[in-house]
């Protein structure tokens, strides 16, 4: 740690000196004061707190009785203290939101010398819907308020009726990236900056530059987890909002994980792009235009017809499509694009060991995919019985991954698949050249004699020339979700 950076453990209640730093905030704890990750902590409820584990003394009954209506009474204090905070903050958030597409979204819009819809899209996302959704939810918990007795009212069912509105925020989270490499290149241009800074003061915001209130609605959403979970804890179990509250928080949970689920996957589709540029002999549509994730990858035996031909080759199983490779004979680590198959259309067979019935050849650890539509079928075969198996189970993950993404309208946009294929050739060609064709290889001198005494390891080294290591094994295992 640096001299000036603050230590802390789980549990530390840190006082705040200067927020005004949105990554590091200046804190101070009992052993002295620092700098340190606002990430790091959650706001806490700026009260007092009662003990959790408040028991009334046992002196006698009469002095019992006389503290638990005490004790209620102060966490029902608590449980406004908190109901309190909630529509504080949401009061202010609307405000903020409202700030940003009146002073800067509409301004913006006039200018249409300066900004084209395209850009305006990318720096502003969506935040006119997330805007409508929350002024829409902040009258509802209004509503739900109660002005006389503020710890009786039930916020629960707000969260659980707006729940699937939250989900708009998805598509703003994963367009923030985008939206801070637009703005970081126009500001290079004064007048931009200049712009920029009349928005705000036109508005009255306060002094901080445009990504950084752009910022606040990717943080909002983490937030609302804790604030269920700070109104759970001071919520009696015979409330008539305590189910609502926890089903409420196991809600937000949820949003928040398909959030960062969708981060996830599209921060994998470069990935998933640099792979199938890596691929030689490509053929037909980018694997992008369907995929989004690598589910599983391994070495399989293909049995062809009509002679029962085998042939093995390197599967990867996508969602929604099946891609198969051959290895180079000398390059182990180049593939060759064989071929794919529809999983859409495509049936998973355990298929027994023994005698197969259609090419009369005993098959072991072997499954079928067969097409309904067409009648084709392939047959595949993997070394171990362990293999086969993860192998059935990845097939239906691939499934449950293409229902869950048309349940939740997960998709990625032409721009999106288009960029990342940029990116990819970009890499490219910056990068390794790709390897040349399978007959320059045939002709390769032979490789020099060496000593008997060399280990064989030795002998392969010292024979093959030197050459930079290949990145596609290290890109692939990143993607895989099972290592050989």
């Amino acid at each position: 740690m640096d001299d000036q950076e603050l230590g802390f453990k789980a549990g530390d209640v840190i006082e705040v000196m200067d927020a005004t730093n949105r990554e590091w905030w200046w804190g101070r704890v009992a052993d002295g004061e620092g700098w340190f990750p606002a990430n790091f902590v959650r706001l806490r409820v700026n009260q007092d707190e009662p003990a959790d584990d408040y028991e009334a003394p046992r002196a006698g009954a009469g002095e019992a009785n006389d503290n638990v209506p005490e004790a209620q009474s102060c966490k029902d204090q608590m449980r406004t203290n908190v109901i309190n905070e909630i529509l504080s903050t949401e009061r202010d958030y609307i405000k903020h939101l409202r700030d940003i597409c009146e002073g800067y979204v509409r301004q913006c819009r006039k200018r249409e010398d300066m900004f084209s819809e395209e850009q305006l899209r990318t720096i502003f996302g969506n935040i006119e819907d997330i805007y409508r959704c929350q002024k829409a939810f902040v009258k509802a918990l209004e509503q739900k308020f109660n002005t006389e007795r503020p710890h009786l009212s039930e916020l629960g069912a707000c969260f659980l009726e707006h729940q699937a509105d939250f989900q708009i925020y998805s598509e703003y989270c994963n367009n923030h990236p985008n939206a801070c490499v637009e703005l970081s290149r126009l500001t290079k241009l004064s007048k931009y900056v200049y712009f920029f800074e009349a928005c705000r003061l036109l508005q009255r915001m306060i002094d901080i530059s445009l990504d950084g209130f752009l910022l606040t609605p990717v943080q909002k959403i983490c937030k609302y987890p804790l604030q269920l979970a700070e109104l759970l804890k001071y919520t009696h179990p015979q409330h008539r909002d305590f189910k609502n509250v926890e089903a409420a928080l196991h809600a937000m949970k949820n949003v928040a994980q398909l959030i960062n689920e969708r981060k996830r996957r599209l921060e994998n589709i470069d990935k998933i792009a640099q792979w199938q540029s890596s691929i030689e002999d490509w053929e037909g549509e980018d694997l992008l235009v369907r995929s989004s994730e690598l589910i599983y990858s391994g070495e399989l035996t293909r049995v062809t017809q009509p002679q029962a031909k085998s042939q093995q080759r390197m599967f990867f199983l996508f969602d929604r499509q099946l891609i198969y490779c051959k290895k180079d004979l000398l390059r182990r680590d180049v593939l060759y694009y064989k071929g794919r198959l529809d999983m859409d259309d495509l049936e998973v067979v355990d298929v027994e060991d023994g005698k197969d019935r259609d090419l009369h050849v005993s098959v072991k650890n072997a499954f079928r995919l067969y097409c309904g539509a067409t009648g084709d079928s392939h047959l595949l075969c993997a070394r171990k019985p362990e293999q086969k198996q993860r192998w059935l189970k990845a097939f239906a993950r691939e499934r449950e991954q293409v229902r869950l993404d048309q349940e939740t309208g997960f998709s990625i946009t032409e721009m999106q698949r288009k960029q990342a294929m940029l990116n990819a050739s970009k890499q490219q060609a910056t990068g390794k050249p790709k390897a040349i064709g399978r007959p320059g290889y045939r002709t390769r001198h032979k490789h020099p004699s060496l000593p008997a005494s060399r280990p064989q390891q030795q002998v392969l080294v010292l024979a093959e020339p030197r050459r930079k290591p290949s990145h596609f094994w290290h890109s692939l295992s990143r993607l895989a979700p099972f290592r050989k």
